[in-house]
């Protein structure tokens, strides 16, 4: 898919993001939406994935680290074909199999139940050091919350993957400034993500977020080192002017009227149609 078509596809994952916060009265809108880039460059180019058989033996796992912003995963895995688009109208209700946290008892074709944050990263270094064990070729990729690097299990993580040379592991860092409490540089001191992936023994660049062609060229130079993981961190931001920047977003639910300005400003349509 070229850059273009890819631009296109973020934002109808954008509209389907924001109409089933609506459609669910569930939040964690910002953390969806700044991730939307990030999971169509590895749902639509990096990643090798099998809609039709999700368990398939040679595929690439994927995990989603920061699992508030699920919206966004379930969006693109529908549109990709793991499920009816339908689907997506039950996100948050009461047995619904699209939970407000990804949970692999609910989805099975998950590779991993999200929620509480810093756990991503060991999971799928230790995935890939099994499947290396056995031989398969398959790669590995997990999306973190550039807060989530606040937790001391991200670092211990990233020493694993380094000391045993996990060169099919790439970790994308969601960079989109806000945590839930404040701005992410304030809190974690201005500190550089990718000079803090090196240092722990990394290949790492940044790139800007918002531009899933850019990503996608990023992903495809990976492992950027032999030898080395490779980690990206991704200057991302929400894509709706208005909501652009605060923090407030991370918990508020869009009203009717916000729907409607969000998706007029994005010029697009969410992939499912209401009941």
């Amino acid at each position: 898919m070229d850059a273009a078509l890819l631009k296109q596809k973020a934002r109808e994952i954008r509209a389907t993001c924001l109409q089933m916060s609506y459609d669910g009265q569930e939040g964690h809108l910002s953390s969806a939406l700044t991730a939307v880039d990030v999971l169509v460059a590895l749902y639509y180019g990096w990643l090798r994935v099998f809609p039709d058989q999700p368990r398939h033996p040679q595929r690439d796992r994927f995990i989603l680290s920061k699992g508030h912003g699920c919206t966004a995963l379930y969006a693109v895995l529908a549109d990709r074909g793991f499920f009816p688009r339908g689907l997506l109208r039950e996100y948050n209700r009461e047995r619904s199999a699209l939970p407000n946290h990804p949970c692999i008892h609910a989805l099975p074709l998950l590779e991993f139940s999200a929620g509480s944050l810093g756990h991503g990263l060991g999971i799928a270094a230790g995935m890939l050091y099994g499947l290396r064990l056995k031989g398969s070729a398959s790669r590995a990729a997990v999306v973190l919350g550039d807060g989530e690097c606040n937790e001391g299990s991200v670092w211990e993580a990233a020493m694993f993957a380094a000391a045993h040379r996990l060169d099919r592991l790439l970790a994308v860092v969601d960079y989109n400034g806000i945590q839930a409490v404040g701005r992410s540089d304030d809190i974690m001191g201005h500190t550089s993500l990718e000079e803090k992936f090196r240092a722990f023994g990394w290949a790492a660049a940044t790139v800007d977020g918002s531009d899933p062609g850019a990503l996608l060229a990023a992903m495809e130079r990976a492992p950027f080192e032999p030898g080395r993981p490779s980690a990206i961190v991704a200057r991302t931001r929400m894509g709706v002017s208005f909501m652009e920047g605060d923090v407030l977003w991370h918990y508020r639910k869009p009203s009717r009227e916000e729907l409607q300005r969000a998706l007029a400003e994005l010029g697009a349509r969410p992939i499912y149609e209401k009941a």
